[in-house]
């Protein structure tokens, strides 16, 4: 069992729990992610890797409520226990093991939507503390569900804010903010986007236009974790990766997107029926 010792709510669909587990906290690297389960009959959920404490033993993960069993997770409170949290699965991001002398002449870009804001926080703050420049832009649909804000800004040099409405930061999309910087004179060497699946293929043809490397994570595919289920199969470079194994970060030149977004399409009616289900399970027991 693994003990909740903190609960944040950090939207009304979006919470973050900082979870007791010692030895997943000893060996986690940025890019990793972890598979939760809430209770024994439990779905195996992927999530992302947002921050890890080797010497408090404890790892930090942002659950967004989008079916049954993330809806469960959230619905625990600080002092209960989740029943699984196995890991670090996944290849840790490329950056990874470079000598910091190479790290300190990098510039970097994060382009962070949504939930993404998560898995961009170890990377941007390995980065930060090993001397590389790092900017960060972050895009929710509106200010309600912008996450994370003030520990991203302490992790980069610059933050930006983008929102759909234009309730904070400015007006539009990440993308349209990308190509203000760059042609603005920010130069890099490195992008990296981690959101919705649509945003990352986005992302991508704009980087393109610049010939600005860019490197993406298909955590959102993953279910199993393990490579067994195939549900993560993702076509990089013309041919077959797993995800959750091979990645879950790619060179985002190389992925299929059409064919990633139509197999994460695949069992969405099935997903809002079980979290209607549990949505009226959770509902009862609390009252």
């Amino acid at each position: 069992m693994y003990k909740i010792v903190k609960k944040e709510i950090l939207s009304p669909v979006i919470c973050l729990m900082e979870v007791e587990a010692p030895r997943v906290a000893h060996a986690a690297k940025p890019g990793q992610f972890l598979i939760v389960r809430a209770c024994e009959e439990g779905e195996r959920v992927p999530l992302t890797v947002c921050n890890f404490d080797r010497e408090k033993g404890t790892v930090t993960i942002v659950t967004q409520i989008v079916g049954a069993s993330s809806r469960r997770i959230c619905s625990l409170n600080e002092g209960d226990c989740l029943v699984d949290v196995a890991g670090p699965l996944g290849q840790p991001s490329e950056f990874f093991g470079v000598p910091v002398e190479e790290l300190k002449k990098q510039r970097y870009i994060f382009i962070a939507g949504g939930l993404g804001v998560a898995p961009v926080y170890p990377q941007a703050k390995y980065l930060h503390e090993a001397g590389a420049c790092v900017d960060i832009i972050i895009g929710a649909k509106t200010a309600e569900l912008l996450i994370l804000e003030d520990k991203m800004r302490a992790v980069c040099d610059n933050l930006y804010i983008c929102t759909d409405d234009g309730s904070k930061g400015e007006k539009g999309l990440v993308t349209a903010m990308l190509s203000k910087l760059i042609e603005g004179g920010k130069e890099y060497t490195q992008a990296v986007a981690i959101g919705p699946m649509i945003m990352m293929k986005f992302v991508a043809q704009t980087t393109a236009k610049y010939n600005l490397p860019l490197v993406v994570s298909l955590n959102t595919l993953m279910v199993d974790g393990t490579g067994m289920c195939g549900a993560c199969r993702v076509t990089v470079g013309g041919q077959t990766k797993f995800a959750c194994v091979d990645g879950p970060e790619f060179d985002a030149y190389q992925v299929d997107f059409e064919e990633a977004m139509r197999r994460q399409a695949m069992y969405k009616p099935q997903e809002i029926e079980s979290d209607h289900k549990c949505k009226i399970g959770i509902e009862r027991s609390n009252g």
